[in-house]
């Protein structure tokens, strides 16, 4: 299964629009169109996909079969995660770690919000 493939197969899990994924990960709806039509994104937007969807980055590109289970609606890929958020920073503190973690969940809550 491709990528393209495997996204419209979560949208539609989550019966998400293309604006609304859009709009959630701060991005263009063109985009968004541009990686169903079958182009491949960014490293960094591919582990913010798979952290948004809470499956691993390999199942989004169709190199896993099932998707990681979901501890809390959505799991947080903690190794895609601190690639998109620290560029492969070694040097991650548990500290800073915490921190990018507070700040995920602060904007998942403003989002929720915005959404009732």
């Amino acid at each position: 299964m491709s990528f393209a493939q495997r996204l419209s197969e979560l949208m539609a899990s989550r019966t998400l629009t293309n604006y609304q994924l859009a709009k959630d990960l701060d991005i263009h709806p063109t985009t968004v169109a541009n990686w169903l039509a079958g182009k491949a994104p960014r490293k960094k937007t591919l582990a913010l996909l798979a952290e948004y969807f809470g499956v691993s980055t390999d199942y989004l590109l169709g190199n896993e079969q099932k998707e990681k289970p979901a501890t809390d609606g959505q799991a947080i890929n903690e190794e895609a995660l601190k690639l998109a958020l620290f560029g492969g920073n070694t040097d991650v503190t548990d500290a800073m770690w915490e921190e990018a973690k507070n700040y995920i969940q602060y904007i998942k809550e403003r989002e929720k919000r915005k959404r009732e």
